[in-house]
């Protein structure tokens, strides 16, 4: 048995009734984060550009975006979907390999259920199995993979929601390893990217073609039967070290779902630790921006990898550059949407902090950890150390958390009223007997 037919072979044959009770809720909160994520990110710049750019292009206009009236054809829509659900770096993260495994996967399904008859109960558990396979397949490429400058989000993604729609369509064996090996040969995304609108176009690139992949093997399109483990497949090609026994491992009984997280900052999730413990000093001595005279974050050596940025100017820079949401914590006391414009990025105030403000990666610096130091100017130190950030899994949002968090993206795009609705049918995803209502739920009235 290979590694792509054992996958495939799961996919196939796993049943909705198979999935544990806690891997059900852990998917619903999933499902909240992300469809408040997509309409949070619904109104923004990147998400126009791209309606604008391909509805020209756009075969018959039957699938509905995530929070916009505008229709393109199912495959372009799942793009859309996936950049406005990444553009805000909102969505949920699996700290184990940095992934963003919902965007994708819920971008693709979204568009589906828009335009086919899908009951919840069937596209909660193709949400599993999608999310379960972008997530495996990182953890058998990374670090290698990604700390060459591989975005797992889109080159794993894409894998992810081949396999969710393959699973919706009702696919058999042969026709999931050829779903995987097309997904596997459009994988792409590259960490150069991260800071503009780039990084959201990779996930919803690998909804678009992961969902092109199962189209195209439905219909008896071809691949090569080792896309994953061949000696030129996926993980040989595209990792210099890799263990695919991380795919197969426990499928059916470990779920990656279990160990998700979710973003109460909306940035690089590394920079929440930081973020957290410059609002805590803000919050506890009523700090005044104003008496700041110089600011040290000692953080974990990957901080300065991923979030190093300082000569920024607008607002998705701003998203990885810790110095930035350190200078937000201080300055603002919060680090929510309007902390990561360009307004905010060039604020007199904010900029003076953040370039008052010197990190420095420190091996000993967990992940999750953060020690600051504030020195005022009357030579005074305030220092805060955090060992879990909020959001991680030692101090994870609660559900009524994730509801505040939706309500507070959602109303960008729709009324009060219209947001409860939408809100409520997220909870109860699985009982719904047509998650195309939802869908349709989500256009503005």
């Amino acid at each position: 048995m290979t590694v792509t037919r054992e996958l495939a072979e799961y996919l196939v044959e796993s049943r909705s009734a198979d999935l544990p009770d806690d891997v059900r809720r852990e998917a619903r909160r999933a499902l909240v984060n992300i469809v408040g994520c997509a309409l949070g990110g619904a109104p923004e710049e990147a998400t126009e550009i791209a309606i604008r750019t391909f509805t020209p292009f756009s075969g018959p206009k039957d699938g509905l975006i995530v929070g916009r009236r505008e229709k393109l054809d199912p495959l372009r829509a799942a793009l859309v979907n996936g950049i406005s659900t990444h553009v805000h770096d909102y969505d949920d993260t699996l700290p184990k390999n940095y992934i963003h495994a919902s965007s994708p996967v819920a971008s693709a399904l979204l568009a589906y259920a828009s335009c086919n008859d899908v009951s919840g109960e069937d596209f909660l558990h193709a949400f599993v199995l999608g999310f379960e396979t972008t997530s495996r397949v990182g953890n058998a490429t990374y670090p290698s993979h990604y700390d060459v400058g591989w975005h797992s989000t889109g080159t794993c993604g894409v894998l992810g929601a081949a396999a969710a729609i393959g699973k919706l369509t009702g696919l058999g064996v042969q026709d999931m390893v050829w779903t995987i090996g097309l997904a596997a040969t459009q994988s792409a995304g590259i960490r150069e990217m991260f800071g503009s609108m780039g990084k959201p176009f990779h996930p919803g690139r690998a909804a678009q073609n992961g969902y092109e992949a199962a189209l195209l093997a439905r219909n008896g399109f071809t691949s090569g039967e080792y896309g994953l483990e061949g000696p030129r497949g996926f993980a040989h090609v595209l990792a210099a070290d890799r263990d695919l026994a991380k795919v197969t491992d426990g499928l059916g009984r470990d779920f990656d779902l279990r160990v998700n997280t979710y973003k109460p900052f909306p940035c690089g999730i590394v920079n929440h630790p930081a973020i957290d413990a410059c609002i805590q000093l803000k919050e506890e001595h009523r700090l005044d921006a104003a008496a700041i005279r110089a600011v040290r974050l000692r953080v974990a050596p990957l901080v300065m990898d991923l979030c190093g940025k300082r000569d920024i100017s607008t607002g998705l820079q701003g998203k990885f550059s810790v110095v930035h949401g350190a200078a937000v914590g201080l300055v603002r006391g919060r680090a929510g949407l309007d902390e990561y414009t360009d307004a905010a990025v060039n604020d007199p105030e904010v900029k003076r902090v953040r370039d008052a403000a010197v990190p420095e990666g420190d091996p000993a610096i967990t992940e999750d950890g953060v020690h600051v130091e504030v020195e005022l100017a009357d030579g005074s130190v305030l220092a805060k150390t955090l060992e879990h950030s909020l959001g991680n899994l030692e101090r994870p949002m609660s559900d009524d958390q994730l509801s505040a968090k939706f309500r507070d993206q959602a109303v960008r795009a729709l009324p009060a009223e219209q947001v409860e609705t939408v809100l409520q049918a997220c909870w109860t995803i699985d009982a719904l007997p047509a998650v195309g209502d939802l869908v349709a739920g989500t256009v503005p009235r």
